[in-house]
This record gives C-alpha cells, sequence and structure tokens, in this order.
C-alpha cells in the first residue's frame, strides 16, 4: 500500500497544477483585457465627462446618457435600424435556410458549385460590395438608369430617401446569405441519417422530414444565425457611410446609431457624447440578443 503524501506536498502539487493553468489561460486574458475591457471601460468613463466651454472636462455623472435618451436624433436612427432587423434579417435567414435545406437534400445537381457560389459573396469585402451595389443603383449612370434609357421606364431611384433602407437591406442580404447559409448546412450535415431512415420507413414525406427533424435538430444553430445577426443589424454602419456620398440627401448622419456616434465623434468632436450612445446601444443590443438567446433554448429544451 502506497503511503498518502504529506499534506504540505499536495498543496504545494495543487499550487504548481494552479499556475500551470493560469500559464495557458494568461496570454489570452491579457490580450482580452486590453482589446475588449480596456476600451469599454475607457468609454464608460468618457461618457460621465463633458467638454465644457467653462471648465474643460467636467464629470456630469449621467446627464449624458439622460440627454441621449431623450435625443430624437438617436431615437430616430434605433428605431430605423429596428424596422431593418424586423424586415431584413426574417427574409435574409429564411433564404439561407431554404437554399442550405436544398443543398441538404441531395437532389440539387452541382450541389458543390450552388454552395461555393452562394457563399462567394461573402468573401467580398463589405467597402466593395456597397461600392458596387451602389454603382448599379444609381439612376443616372449605373444599372437602374441604363434600363430606363434602353427600354423608357421609370424605375424608382433605389437611392431616394424612400428606398435607400430597402437597398441597404438589398446589399446585407447579398452579403450575408451564403455566410448563414453555411453555418445551418453544416448543422443539417451532422443530424443522424437514421432519423431520415426511421421517417421513410413511417411513410413521412420530404415537407414532414423538413418540418419535423430538420428544423428542430438545427433550432440551435437558427438561434445562433438569429443573434449573429441581430448585433449585425445594430451595428449597421459600414453600407450607409459608403453610400452616403451617393446618396446625401437619403442618409443624414444619424441614420444608423453606429453612424451618429461616428459623426458625434470625428465631425462634431464630441467623444463623450458619441460614448454614450455607444454604450447605449450596446446595452440595448446586449439584452435583446440575450433574451432571444433565452427563448431558443426555452424552446430547444
Amino acid at each position: 500500500m502506497v503511503p498518502a503524501a504529506p499534506t504540505g506536498q499536495r498543496k504545494v502539487r495543487r499550487s504548481r497544477r494552479s499556475w500551470v493553468g493560469w500559464g495557458f489561460v494568461g496570454p489570452f486574458m491579457i490580450v482580452f483585457a486590453l482589446v475588449f475591457l480596456a476600451p469599454i471601460a475607457y468609454s464608460i468613463y468618457l461618457s460621465l465627462f463633458r467638454q465644457q466651454l467653462v471648465g474643460g472636462n467636467s464629470f456630469v455623472g449621467f446627464d449624458n446618457y439622460t440627454a441621449a435618451l431623450s435625443d430624437p436624433k438617436f431615437w430616430d436612427a434605433f428605431w430605423r435600424v429596428a424596422l431593418f432587423l424586423v424586415v431584413q434579417v426574417p427574409i435574409m435567414l429564411g433564404i439561407a435556410l431554404l437554399v442550405a435545406l436544398a443543398l441538404d437534400s441531395g437532389r440539387l445537381y452541382g450541389r458543390n458549385f450552388f454552395r461555393i457560389s452562394i457563399f462567394l459573396p461573402y468573401a467580398v469585402p463589405a467597402v466593395v460590395a456597397t461600392l458596387m451595389w451602389g454603382f448599379m443603383y444609381g439612376s443616372r449612370f449605373g444599372l437602374i438608369g441604363n434600363i430606363n434609357d434602353a427600354f423608357g421606364t421609370s424605375l424608382p431611384n433605389p437611392l431616394s430617401p424612400d428606398w435607400v433602407l430597402a437597398s441597404i437591406g438589398n446589399i446585407v442580404t447579398w452579403e450575408f446569405v451564403g455566410y448563414n447559409m453555411l453555418i445551418f448546412y453544416s448543422a443539417l450535415r451532422v443530424v443522424p441519417a437514421t432519423l431520415y431512415e426511421a421517417a421513410e420507413i413511417d411513410g413521412a414525406g420530404q415537407w414532414r422530414v423538413i418540418r419535423s427533424i430538420k428544423i428542430p435538430a438545427i433550432r440551435g444553430a437558427l438561434v445562433i444565425a438569429t443573434i449573429f445577426s441581430i448585433i449585425g443589424s445594430f451595428q449597421l454602419f459600414n453600407e450607409p457611410s459608403i453610400l452616403k456620398s451617393l446618396a446625401p440627401n437619403a442618409i443624414s448622419t444619424y441614420f444608423t446609431p453606429n453612424l451618429y456616434a461616428y459623426s458625434l465623434s470625428f465631425s462634431g468632436q464630441q467623444y463623450n457624447y458619441s460614448a454614450t450612445v455607444a454604450i447605449i446601444m450596446g446595452i440595448i443590443t446586449m439584452v435583446i440578443a440575450y433574451v432571444v438567446q433565452l427563448r431558443g433554448m426555452r424552446k430547444e429544451a
């Protein structure tokens, strides 16, 4: 029988294991603190101050938050991206799900070609994609203008104030359908084949298999894609920022909350108020994403 090690030696061994663990985790924690925690802490610090003509940078507490929550420009931007979220995200995820189901069915000829082709727009940088679509949207110099001139039609201007949000939604959908399709398709590929065999024995058709087996099996992937899409919608910035030069009358400096915060910071030199807008949007996005996650997990359970 091997004698037990003394208490002191056991403590030393546990201490060594603890330090070894911190040695592996330490580099990540340092980088995480520098690139994530420190910017958030500094933004919160900035939001509690205000640059004044008399007194310079003065502590104002939560006055900036009170001003932001009563700012009509902020709420105009927020409700615009909320409308964008409610309309664009279901369309994008619905198309991605249909494509993933078609690829997984095994009945689509040239499946690998279609998978790569649909995913390819995601590899195009957002700046390039927005410029490309922006020039096609042009009613005087782009594809829309050429169609009107060639056929004598009068198609609506996609960069007009009434259509610009839908045009941005089309660009975002074109960019990210392939990304979400890959998430859904990867989840479908790990569904056990025995479930399909059992359904076939029971006489279930393709639509019944999709409704009763495939969609419930990838519920986790649907929740993840929805959360990513919600975060991306509230962070909408690249597309309106780039299209602003092509549609200055349709896209204002407060078209989205992120564009508003950017304009406040770099054009208006209002760094404190810009940080406040960013913090508020971060909290709203986090709460909504958390609620969606809870509901998705509850349904999955």
